[in-house]
């Protein structure tokens, strides 16, 4: 990808230099790069962030590249740089001056990554866009370090509300979360899909924002936060409908109706599908702009 590099400047503190590339800008709904800049940086710059995660500021990138990074804080930085601040001893640090430990350092088994992940767990699984049935056990985006999506999106259901917007979508109106752009996101992909007349019998929202637990566990579904639309449910397969009985941890057979060209529209402009886990969820799409990555 091409990129247009506003400015650079070498800021020397205690002699270790940490060099900041400014912001280059991408099409609406594109939230960070998709390859690897060139410059080592530590830090993204204060004018790549709004105070809050909302407001008029276009979707941007940010490349950093430190190789003492871990890729996966990297890739939060240039994804999330209204509340990413950098990385510094293990700790992912945020612009309001807090911060949370990257990687606990924990070993877990696959259903650990997703009861109780820490950011670098949510990095865990391949999201595999090169073909159509998922690996076995690959469920890259179902695993969400809760403190980190509720300090963008809300720690309950009164302080998510506060941020969410009407959309459009075919017909209906949807509520969803603006912290990060997302709704500018998904009005992008019903711009897009609204080139597509026969598609739109797949398009019928089945939901967004919910506050809730996902069933059967203790952790709180991706609708928590607003930023998230089930569609299509006539069309939708669930792994469980499909695979009565079975475990997370068993051998289960696919099944899919919602078609690719859908599937790929929302990818472009940040979303990941459930279809794409082996634990498939096919009406279900999620503003997740960093496992794309």
């Amino acid at each position: 990808m091409s990129k247009k590099t506003l400015a650079r400047v070498l800021l020397t503190i205690g002699g270790a230099g940490i060099l900041v590339s400014a912001l280059s800008f991408l099409p609406l709904g594109r939230a960070c790069a998709s390859e690897p800049g060139q410059a080592a940086i530590a830090l993204v710059p204060d004018s790549a962030s709004t105070q809050d995660g909302v407001g008029e500021k276009p979707a941007t990138e940010n490349t950093v590249t430190d190789k003492s990074i871990p890729d996966g804080a990297r890739i939060l930085m240039e994804c999330y740089p209204d509340f990413v601040k950098g990385y510094k001893d293990g700790q992912i640090l945020f612009t309001d001056g807090t911060s949370i430990v990257y990687d606990d350092k924990r070993e877990k088994s696959f259903l650990q990554k997703l009861d109780d992940a820490d950011m670098e767990d949510m990095f865990a699984f391949e999201y595999d866009r090169s073909s159509w049935t998922p690996g076995f056990m690959q469920d890259a985006g179902r695993s969400r370090c809760e403190p980190f999506f509720k300090k963008m999106y809300g720690a309950s259901a009164a302080q998510v509300s506060k941020n969410l917007v009407s959309v459009s979508w075919f017909g209906e109106s949807v509520k969803f979360t603006r912290v990060n752009h997302a709704d500018d996101s998904l009005r992008a992909v019903a711009a897009e899909l609204a080139k597509y007349p026969e598609l739109k019998r797949y398009l019928k929202s089945s939901g967004t924002f919910n506050w809730r637990k996902v069933r059967g566990a203790n952790r709180q579904s991706a609708h928590s936060y607003g930023m998230t639309i089930d569609i299509g449910v006539k069309y939708s397969d669930y792994w469980l409908w499909k695979n009565p009985g079975k475990k997370e941890t068993d051998k289960i057979t696919y099944a899919n109706r919602m078609p690719h060209q859908i599937v790929e529209i929302f990818e472009r402009h940040g979303f990941i599908w459930g279809g794409r886990w082996y634990h498939y969820d096919t009406m279900h799409f999620e503003f997740r702009p960093e496992i794309l990555r």
